[in-house]
């Protein structure tokens, strides 16, 4: 008995609608249960296992490097504090022999005024050549140009023998350069009316 052609009426989509297009493979239709075969371990649940490994193998190393970064911060930190101990200890250290001179001036207070008051000059050009060694040379050149980033104006005087806009007297030495300046000089600049 011959089977009779279907109606296909029904699966035709409505008028207007959007039409799939044509001379594409149809979809194959859904995968029914069967019996694993020998790709069974590369199939779906396989590469999800894979996946799974991998990325606990991620995460794992990412945990791994957060503790490595944690440690180097401590041990960082650790370090710069015992290189700040050292540094203060060694600048400390260096200015033993300063006080150690001037318990000695004071000692022999009584003695001859103008022994003292050179003892007081040796010290003082003691502790400036242990600040030039730090790095801190001293500046109280009178007659050199004002510099705003080496010299602090605290005064201005009329002087018709020195150029206008030129240190005058140093009333306050100063320490350093550029950023590594411990302070400005304390200066009076001459000007001209």
């Amino acid at each position: 008995m011959p089977i009779p052609p279907q109606d296909r009426s029904s699966d035709l989509p409505p008028e207007g609608a959007a039409q799939p297009p044509q001379g594409l493979p149809e979809p194959a239709p859904p995968a029914t249960q069967a019996e694993p075969g020998p790709d069974a371990a590369t199939g779906p649940a396989g590469v999800e296992d894979e996946y799974a490994a991998a990325l606990k193998e991620v995460e794992d190393r990412w945990r791994r490097a957060l503790a490595d970064l944690d440690n180097l911060r401590k041990r960082h930190a650790r370090e710069l504090d015992r290189e700040r101990a050292v540094e203060r200890a060694r600048t400390a250290a260096a200015f033993l022999p300063v006080i150690d001179n001037l318990e000695l001036a004071l000692n022999h207070a009584g003695s001859d005024p103008g022994a003292i008051v050179e003892g007081v000059r040796a010290v003082r050009d003691q502790a400036v050549s242990i600040l030039e060694r730090l790095g801190y040379e001293r500046h109280a050149e009178t007659g050199v140009p004002f510099d705003p980033s080496r010299h602090e104006v605290v005064g201005v005087v009329q002087d018709p023998d020195a150029e206008p806009n030129t240190v005058a007297k140093v009333l306050r030495p100063g320490y350093g350069e550029g950023e590594r300046q411990l302070r400005p000089a304390a200066v009076t600049v001459a000007k001209r009316e």
